[in-house]
């Protein structure tokens, strides 16, 4: 190819490993000759020549929730900005799917996203100490993160359930290995006593539509007027139910989720959610992640510094049709 191009092999090296040493004439010379000889450069080669993949791992908990579509959209564009491949891996809710899917893929990627990841704390730290790692929707010191202002949220619908008279509401939990669920109770719970609130929690629930009439039947024994869901799909099957056994929403039970799906201002009533990870969480987890590459991989911060790699957006609670008015539990609810 070198002698097709009229460059030195060193050149044509260059130009596939490292486009920016090379000349654009002189680049596209060989680009041109690689084609006319149906030459494709090896990733793998190129890995060794110059470290570097330009392939990156997003793990996400659960591929068929709706919440990481935008965080996937938002990555993919950043990634493809930086010219790099985003490799997609679901992890299934398993902690054990998401250690083997990580550990095959340390040698074919630059590094890990890990989203709303369920591997204990060790796990996560051990990681971090050999391949470069950014987490989203979850913080643990000194790893870099991008999270939702949980506790801003939190506050949020508290604030909102007392203006809508509420004494009290129960949150129905998801799963036990969920950072972010145990997050929102703690503030919840906390929030709950300032505001004269009394806060019940049931679960944990296998956050999906088709487990919401079983969260709906456990939280009906105490008579709630607020049912707080671990996310927009358990809230919907929670909807679905209270409405098999004739309950009102909200005229009856108020029922808010968390993440805001597009389904939900699909869903009838329209459901009061609290937005979640976007886009924008995507791309900043990437531009992290690639700010982590230009690093030695051993450079993770210390615990309590760097404070500036872990990212908290704002969250707001977006207020639709499921949330009302609180009122006296009726006789009917036995029935």
């Amino acid at each position: 190819m070198a002698r097709r191009a009229a460059v030195a092999p060193s050149t044509v090296s260059r130009a596939f490993g490292r486009p920016e040493r090379v000349g654009r004439a002189t680049r596209e010379r060989v680009l041109v000759a690689a084609d006319e000889l149906g030459y494709v450069p090896n990733p793998h080669a190129r890995a060794l020549q110059t470290g570097r993949h330009k392939t990156v791992a997003m793990v996400i908990s659960d591929i068929a929730n709706p919440r990481f579509f935008e965080l996937v959209r938002g990555a993919e564009q950043r990634a493809k900005a930086a010219e790099n491949t985003l490799v997609i891996v679901n992890a299934e809710e398993s902690p054990t799917i998401e250690r083997d899917q990580v550990h095959v893929l340390t040698r074919s990627v630059d590094g890990f996203i890990l989203a709303a990841s369920r591997l204990p704390d060790h796990d996560l730290r051990n990681l971090a100490s050999k391949h470069h790692v950014v987490l989203v929707d979850r913080e643990l010191d000194p790893l870099p993160s991008v999270a939702m202002d949980t506790g801003l949220g939190c506050r949020q619908i508290l604030e909102h359930l007392v203006s809508l008279g509420h004494e009290g509401f129960t949150y129905c939990a998801g799963p036990p290995q969920s950072w972010m669920g145990a997050a929102r109770w703690a503030w919840l719970s906390r929030g709950a006593e300032e505001h004269g609130l009394v806060a019940r929690r049931i679960g944990p629930y296998t956050p999906a539509v088709a487990n919401g009439a079983n969260a709906a039947d456990s939280a009906l024994r105490d008579r709630p007027t607020a049912l707080l869901a671990h996310n927009d799909m358990l809230a919907i099957g929670i909807m679905r139910r209270l409405s098999a056994r004739g309950l009102r929403v909200p005229e009856d039970v108020t029922v808010i989720g968390f993440d805001d799906i597009f389904a939900a201002e699909l869903v009838t009533p329209q459901l009061t959610t609290l937005q979640g990870p976007d886009a924008r969480a995507g791309r900043l987890s990437i531009e992290l992640l690639l700010e982590l590459l230009q690093s030695s991989p051993t450079s993770q911060p210390r615990e309590g510094e760097d404070p500036a790699h872990q990212l908290r957006l704002p969250t707001h609670l977006v207020v639709r049709e499921s949330s009302g008015p609180a009122h006296q539990a009726s006789d009917e609810w036995s029935h």
